[in-house]
């Protein structure tokens, strides 16, 4: 009860409406697989390998690579990139948002880069005669053949800068210079322009004093003091870097010292996400899509002037070609799986399939490498490991698909071990049109797949089975399935993926894996998963309230008025409200126990739609002269 100190009147504004739930995002996909470039562990790398979300191939395309065929373990042949085209089947089919889980499995080579990370060493000039060379390294962000780039540095010079201050006593400062800012100072002669290589002597650092703004400078690590008669220009860094595709990545505006606003090795750092460099180009907005950073530890940075060292050596660097880099070996089921406590670097990181298990909206999981596997004992296991992460994070499903080259006989051996009401597998494999080839190319239907559960969710609702729908983006099927090689298949739970005459390519199946009757259907799980996400997540303002009659009445009235709205929007089944749905939460659902022990029961039942699967017309013959 408020306080009051006076008497008088007072307003307080209350709710006299129940808590609502909204119902919950049921689009989000993930998929787990082998990608050309992108974020994933490997021991010298970035911490912030998390999964990505992407909401079209173009941005997938700009943080994982493109769809080119990747060079893999063993013989380091050429295999499908069967992610970037399952990718690409997802949106065209209607997905919107998709989590990628990007997996590296490193492989032995003679040089010992196991992990696939390219690199480029840079030898850095001694400050003085006494002094010996070092060295810094441009390295791949992330391993794969993608990170064989080329980076370019060149320096980009400012016309006279320098000008007297009063202020100062009438000592030179440089306009527009910063704390950490390199000069070049000319006192005979025409300066140096464009890209002309610079020389460490006419090199200075300019300092900044924080509180008056004083500028003083540095060279050789001495101080220095420029007069008016100098020419003093603002020398910075301009790095390029050319990947796969026609596309150069701009870095302007670089400062060579570590104190430099917009510094190259604050740019390029190991750890710099979110940092973006002015003069980027549109597309390249992340850290995630920078290909390369710059190794600097074995870099000096006391007793002499590292910063103007660092520039020289880079600008003389020329064209430097990353090389190492490779695509790994072909993912086993481990990698897939992956795990969730790998220290690294004072962090804990979780990798693959497992790392997908805390993001709370993903409705929807698959594997394009799992049914691409060799060996079906892999395929098996990985499809195992799929049904294992649906069912331990509750609220999302796994669509699965059966080795490519499997007959109707033998893809009714392969699902037979298999019951799970969250898992749905799709038979045949499907066929695209390999832009690098130009020859039908054999993909797995996950991808696609989950793109119509999208797009029914979007367009009908997740009431509506995910079937009887188009596969956009595809050519043919792998294998042309008969009526009566379906009637052998659907009793098993295997969805049939068909060429309707007249009506193409469709999804003409949507059950699940289970061979419990109840749980037939994907639609009747998903919408069940649906309702219990969404109410678990409205009714979390539950806990630690009181738990007695008030506190039921109003969880009654807050669940009751979701699921009206669900059968109002034709979600359940029922003409009226009562046929569709009842709700209790009250002493016939707890027993004194279980209030003693501060558990709230409430027991809910629906009625949700099934699918007709099976449409009969009964038709006779009758006469004019009949009586019907």
């Amino acid at each position: 009860m408020p306080d009051y100190p006076a008497p008088g009147v007072f307003i307080e504004e209350t709710s006299f409406h129940s808590t609502s739930i909204e119902g919950v995002a049921t689009q989000t996909a993930a998929f787990v697989g082998v990608a050309a470039y992108g974020p994933v562990y490997h021991p010298n790398g970035p911490l912030d390998v998390a999964p990505r979300v992407v909401s079209s191939v173009i941005e997938f395309e700009r943080i994982y690579g493109s769809s080119h065929a990747l060079h893999l373990s063993p013989n380091d042949i050429a295999r499908a990139n069967y992610l970037a085209h399952s990718v690409a089947g997802f949106f065209a089919n209607g997905g919107r948002r998709l989590y990628i889980s990007r997996v590296f499995a490193p492989r032995t080579t003679v040089d010992g880069n196991d992990w696939g990370v390219a690199k480029y060493v840079i030898t850095v000039p001694p400050a003085t005669a006494v002094d010996s060379a070092t060295s810094v390294t441009w390295r791949a962000r992330w391993p794969g053949r993608n990170g064989n780039v080329s980076v370019e540095t060149r320096i980009t010079r400012s016309a006279n800068v320098a000008t007297v201050s009063a202020r100062f006593g009438g000592i030179v400062q440089v306009i527009g210079a910063t704390n950490g800012t390199v000069v070049e100072v000319t006192r005979k002669g025409a300066p140096p322009a464009g890209n002309a290589p610079p020389r460490l002597s006419t090199l200075a650092v300019v300092d900044v004093h924080p509180k008056t703004g004083r500028q003083s400078f540095r060279r050789r690590g001495r101080a220095f003091r420029p007069t008016l008669t100098d020419t003093v220009q603002i020398v910075e860094a301009h790095v390029l870097v050319q990947g796969d595709g026609a596309d150069t990545h701009e870095y302007r505006g670089l400062g060579a010292h570590a104190a430099h606003p917009n510094s190259i090795t604050a740019v390029f750092a190991r750890d710099a996400a979110g940092v973006s460099a002015p003069g980027l180009i549109a597309n390249i907005t992340s850290a995630d899509s920078r290909a390369i950073w710059l190794d600097c530890e074995l870099l000096p940075q006391s007793g002499i002037d590292a910063a103007t060292r660092l520039l020289v050596a880079m600008q003389r660097q020329g064209v430097a070609q990353l090389t190492g880099g490779h695509d790994g070996e072909w993912p086993t089921p481990q990698t897939l799986r992956g795990e969730d406590s790998i220290a690294h670097r004072d962090a804990i990181i979780a990798t693959g399939l497992t790392a997908l298990a805390s993001i709370e909206d993903i409705a929807i999981v698959a594997a394009p490498d799992a049914s691409a596997s060799d060996a079906e004992s892999d395929i098996a296991e990985s499809t195992r490991d799929l049904i294992a992460h649906a069912e331990s994070a509750r609220y999302r499903v796994a669509v699965l698909d059966a080795p490519q080259r499997l007959d109707t006989f033998d893809v009714q051996r392969f699902r037979t071990p298999f019951d799970s009401t969250r898992a749905a597998l799709y038979y045949p494999w499907l066929q695209i049109d390999d832009a690098e080839t130009a020859q039908p190319l054999p993909v797995p239907s996950c991808g696609f797949v989950c793109g119509v559960y999208a797009r029914t969710d979007t367009e009908r609702g997740v009431h509506i089975a995910p079937a009887n729908q188009p596969l956009l983006g595809i050519i043919g099927l792998v294998r042309a399935v008969s009526n009566a090689e379906q009637e052998t298949l659907n009793p098993e739970g295997i969805n049939v993926l068909r060429t309707i005459t007249g009506r193409g390519i469709r999804v003409w199946g949507a059950r699940t894996l289970s061979r419990d009757p109840e749980w037939r259907y994907v639609n009747v799980r998903r919408l069940l998963l649906y309702l219990e996400h969404s109410i678990v997540r409205g009714t979390e303002w539950v806990v630690f309230e009181p738990n007695g009659d008030a506190l039921w009445a109003k969880v009654t009235s807050t669940i009751e008025n979701f699921l009206l709205t669900a059968w109002t929007a034709g979600t359940l089944l029922g003409t009226t409200a009562k046929e569709a749905f009842f709700v209790q939460c009250d002493r016939r659902t707890m027993t004194q126990q279980d209030i003693d022990n501060g558990r709230l029961v409430c027991l809910i039942g629906v009625a949700p739609l099934k699918p007709a699967e099976f449409v009969i017309f009964r038709i006779g013959q009758w006469t004019s002269e009949g009586d019907g």
